[in-house]
């Protein structure tokens, strides 16, 4: 695959995000996956970004593995596998504008659930952070969103913030779940021709810009108030809502 001037530029400005996002301020997935869909097919897109993903998880994981909670994962996964799945099956078929319209709307609902979380539970005597049917549903989302466009993290951050964790907390368990995320997916987009040799070849390349932007995630992240954390979690999550759906209505 010969690269253009441009997509070698944005792929390393893309490798650096995605170090950053991993080790510093997470919910960049959205906005990553679409600075490469703009110069690559979007299939070509996925295939590239998977294992440039799956660096940046490993770098975190070791830096942040004393920090990892299991138990929102293991509640998680079974559902995250249905979602998985299901955008396995529905790949190449999907149409792109009514995906990003999906995501984008589907972000922006839950983060309005998360931020008025508990006048709706009192007002519907439903505990979410306790709800079975809940976790099954943003499981099942992350899932879909993360197979079809490495969508998924905005999603997964409304589940973690939901579960009240501290700032290294979150990144240790949001880097270790898609980690997980990452590798199951490896055998599905490789069947389906969207990691090849070629895309290879360019990943291995951009391995150091990845460790670079974690670098500079290690050292932002404590100079981070909690609450600003979350804030800027929420704020990033729900741009790229708005990002999803602006993007779907420019081809109407």
């Amino acid at each position: 695959m010969d690269l253009t001037p441009l997509q070698l530029i944005l792929t390393i400005i893309a490798a650096l995000l995605v170090g950053f996002s991993k080790t510093g301020v997470p919910t960049l997935g959205i906005f990553v996956a679409a600075m490469l869909v703009s110069v690559f097919p979007a299939s070509d897109s996925v295939g590239l970004l998977t294992p440039i993903l799956i660096t940046g998880d490993v770098i975190a994981i070791v830096y942040y593995r004393r920090a990892v909670e299991w138990k929102p994962l293991f509640v998680l996964l079974p559902w995250m596998l249905v979602g998985m799945g299901g955008g396995y099956f529905v790949l190449e078929a999907i149409n792109n504008r009514s995906l990003g319209l999906l995501i984008g709307t589907l972000v922006l609902l839950l983060i309005g659930v998360h931020v008025s979380r508990e006048r709706l539970e009192r007002a519907l005597n439903v505990a979410f952070t306790k709800s079975a049917a809940f976790h099954a549903l943003l499981g099942v989302l992350a899932g879909f969103t993360t197979m079809v466009g490495n969508a998924a993290g905005s999603i997964m951050s409304i589940y973690l913030l939901s579960k009240g964790m501290n700032k290294t907390s979150f990144i240790g368990t949001n880097a270790f779940f898609f980690f997980l995320v990452n590798v199951i997916k490896v055998p599905f987009t490789a069947h389906l021709g969207l990691i090849t040799a070629d895309s290879l070849t360019i990943d291995a390349w951009v391995i150091p810009a990845v460790a670079v932007g974690a670098y500079a995630g290690f050292k932002v992240v404590p100079r981070i108030p909690q609450r600003l954390f979350a804030t800027l979690v929420l704020s990033l999550a729900s741009l790229g809502g708005i990002y999803l759906i602006a993007g779907a209505l420019r081809l109407l």
